[in-house]
């Protein structure tokens, strides 16, 4: 389960991409220096994939070692062909990131961490894997009981991971699609659009569309809500919204230091939206 160098360049490639798609066709307008942006997101993303290569990868690949040894997780118990299995196990495995991404936002230890993903103030493929390395590690423990739980195949684990990699630094991306094309898109896969709204500085819209790679959680949970215009949009987290928040330093430490009122701006007000127009249409995807 160890990422191959393939797999390695090949999310680059993808990442890449988006990067030169979105200076062509940027989504929402950028409302801080790019420069400065990258050298905060490359840091923390730097620190958070040597988190995953020490940590993640190991564990889940000594666990399914375990398993495949001892097997006793949900696929193996199911007498199912080969295909229907992975596309079993594939489901589960997106269903279960959904529920770590949501108590990431729930319990209030694990957002001290995750908050530092959030209070990027603007958003794009670089905010893709912006992540604490803190956070990182702790999802070694998801990784674990994913696949002891799920008991997924090697090739079922990498597929998902590929997906998993591609699909979020898609949906981070700040490319303007064609709003007819990524409402089509968007009954299969979670897309700019949609994440952008999760990345709100208002605290309703920020929890809600957790999912990854398919949006249909959010339906099934009933978090969804797509009705948010993003020229409406203003991203990060109001607590954590001055200039000097969003240095290198800062965004390593701020987990550890006290806590701020996360929903109120540096003036103690609150950031609120009218959520009575355009309420009929919430599972429509706003432009």
């Amino acid at each position: 389960m160890e990422p191959s160098s393939r797999t390695i360049l090949l999310v680059a490639a993808v990442g890449l991409s988006f990067f030169v798609l979105e200076r062509v066709f940027p989504l929402r307008r950028e409302t801080r220096s790019l420069v400065g942006r990258l050298i905060v997101n490359l840091g923390v993303s730097a620190l958070a994939f040597g988190a995953a290569l020490a940590l993640v990868s190991p564990a889940a690949r000594h666990v399914s070692g375990w398993t495949e040894a001892d097997p006793w997780g949900l696929l193996h118990r199911l007498t199912l062909p080969a295909p229907l299995e992975a596309a079993v196990g594939f489901l589960l495995m997106d269903l279960s990131f959904y529920y770590w991404h949501r108590l990431n936002h729930r319990v209030s230890f694990l957002w001290r961490f995750h908050n530092v993903h959030h209070f990027d103030p603007d958003l794009d493929v670089s905010t893709a894997f912006r992540f604490h390395f803190v956070e990182i590690a702790l999802s070694a423990g998801l990784r674990v009981v994913q696949v002891v739980l799920i008991a997924p195949s090697g090739w079922t684990f990498a597929a998902y991971e590929l997906a998993f990699q591609a699909n979020t630094l898609f949906h981070h991306s700040n490319v303007r699609l064609p709003i007819r094309l990524e409402r089509v898109l968007n009954r299969i896969l979670v897309t700019p659009r949609m994440h952008g709204i999760h990345h709100s500085q208002v605290e309703r819209e920020t929890n809600s569309n957790y999912s990854v790679v398919f949006p249909w959680w959010d339906r099934l949970h009933r978090t969804l809500g797509l009705n948010v215009p993003q020229s409406s949009l203003v991203i990060g987290v109001p607590g954590y919204s001055e200039p000097e928040d969003n240095r290198l330093w800062q965004a390593f430490a701020a987990p550890f230091r006290r806590q701020r009122e996360y929903w109120r701006t540096p003036d103690a007000a609150p950031v609120t939206r009218d959520t009575t127009a355009g309420a009929e249409e919430r599972h429509r995807l706003a432009e």
